[in-house]
């Protein structure tokens, strides 16, 4: 289908969805690599102006990506719910951003909508809205999730504590997680990506991991991050596994580069579902993506990066996560050149998420040699926090050293927290009342220090 709007006297055409869509978007690296971003800006007005008139049902019957040979394809369109979508069936995109930015759009309707809407749907309406308008509407979306905390209630913010160690050495995680606690960080997850991925080391981790959990009573979930084979094969040999974590993408091409595919994410699903570790809820699934993905692999079909990344909250949102985040600006200015074109993205990866009814946080991040520095960080953290996100990544001294690459501290978890007024998961919130880490600040009360690091390892006895 052909697909024209005439802008600046001149008539502009697109051959397909995907162009319009690709042309739509606003400027990025990634998409002027591939080669197929907008022309020039008056394409770019004309590819929004045909997804304004554009019907929302068009887009269950035009798909960006073939139904036949691609399995993220059909889980969209065979799990697109009828029922959910009918109350917007007569929409454009363009009614559909005048519906979201509106007081009827709260967060029940909201709640009840997301299923009815198709990541391309989300996608479309994202790029006809300013940051202003996708931090509005992402501030009214709720979607809260339970494993041992609660996370992504209202006027909450999670933390995900990162305490990566460039050799694995557990006295360096102990004191990364040490300061981390000190913080008021951990209540999303205690994450590390390990440095050696073998079976035997990421097995070692969770113990490790595990058995501080056990020893402090942290009501908190750990993961290692390591790919979705391996905790299912440390899962079959008896290994504490709270949460199975994967890399995802938009296509099926892409996530079998990361070596998935919707039926081993299942099988990984249902292996931690029946451990039953946890304490409020059972969402025992961590996904991370980030725009881009596709295209590195090969795999994004002419398809812009942003509608990618939507697709991948698919697959996300059919194994029902604990968490989602994007890692935002980690690959680097061939995908996302500078901060401003970081920042855009980290707004529309959590709006396109929440609006998909997912548990959406971010890793405000940068590699070294992007165009961006950390008060580029700042300003989408604190965006970020008004858009009310449910957690977002912190490392010792924002720097992750094993992976190479700039994120947030913990000590700007406290900051985001402190700006918004937002408090930790409630679990994790008694947590720190119980052990004199409640008041931040110079007059908190700290609870015995020596006694903790000796009984972390991290003191001689």
């Amino acid at each position: 289908m052909k697909f024209e709007h005439i802008a600046g006297g001149e008539t502009h055409a697109f051959a397909s969805l995907a162009q319009v869509m690709a042309a739509a978007t606003p400027l990025r690296s990634g998409d002027e690599l591939a080669g197929i971003a907008a022309s020039s800006e008056a394409n770019r007005v004309a590819a929004r102006y045909v997804l304004a008139d554009l019907p929302l049902s068009h887009f269950l019957n035009d798909v960006v990506v073939p139904y036949e040979s691609d399995e993220v394809t059909r889980l969209i369109i065979d799990s697109h719910d009828a029922e959910a979508f009918a109350p917007f069936r007569s929409m454009t995109v363009g009614d559909l951003r005048n519906w979201l930015l509106s007081d009827a759009a709260d967060a029940v309707s909201l709640a009840k909508a997301a299923r009815g809407f198709t990541p391309e749907m989300i996608a479309a309406v994202s790029k006809l809205m300013r940051n202003q308008d996708l931090i509005a509407v992402a501030a009214k979306t709720e979607v809260v999730t339970r494993f041992r905390s609660t996370v992504g209630l209202k006027g909450r913010l999670a933390t995900r504590l990162q305490p990566n160690h460039p050799s694995d050495d557990l006295r360096g995680i102990a004191a990364a997680i040490l300061d981390g606690l000190l913080q008021g960080s951990g209540d999303a997850v205690i994450g590390i990506n390990p440095a050696s991925d073998s079976i035997q080391n990421c097995t070692d981790l969770l113990w490790a991991l595990d058995g501080l959990r056990q020893e402090f009573d942290i009501p908190t979930q750990s993961c290692v991050l390591t790919h979705v084979t391996n905790s299912m094969e440390i899962m079959e040999a008896g290994g504490p596994v709270d949460l199975v974590f994967q890399s995802i993408a938009g296509t099926q091409a892409a996530n079998e580069g990361f070596g998935v595919t919707l039926s081993i994410l299942k099988e990984a699903h249902e292996a931690a579902l029946s451990l039953k570790r946890g304490t409020v809820g059972t969402d025992c699934m961590y996904f991370e993506t980030g725009q881009g993905a596709p295209l590195s692999a090969d795999a994004h079909h002419g398809v812009d990066q942003q509608t990618l990344e939507a697709r991948a909250y698919a697959v996300a949102r059919a194994f029902d996560p604990l968490l989602v985040n994007s890692v935002v600006g980690f690959i680097g200015p061939e995908y996302l050149y500078n901060g401003k074109q970081v920042i855009r993205a980290g707004l529309e990866d959590h709006f396109c998420g929440k609006l998909l009814g997912l548990p959406m946080g971010m890793d405000v991040c940068y590699t070294n040699h992007v165009d961006a520095d950390q008060d580029d960080m700042d300003t989408l953290a604190c965006l970020l926090g008004a858009a009310g996100v449910n957690f977002v990544i912190c490392v010792p001294g924002s720097d992750d050293v094993m992976l190479s690459y700039q994120s947030l501290s913990f000590e700007d978890g406290r900051w985001m927290r402190s700006i918004s007024g937002a408090r930790p998961a409630p679990e994790f919130e008694g947590w720190l009342a119980k052990m004199g880490l409640e008041q931040m600040g110079p007059d908190r009360a700290i609870p015995d220090m020596s006694a903790m690091m000796k009984r972390m390892g991290l003191a001689a006895e």
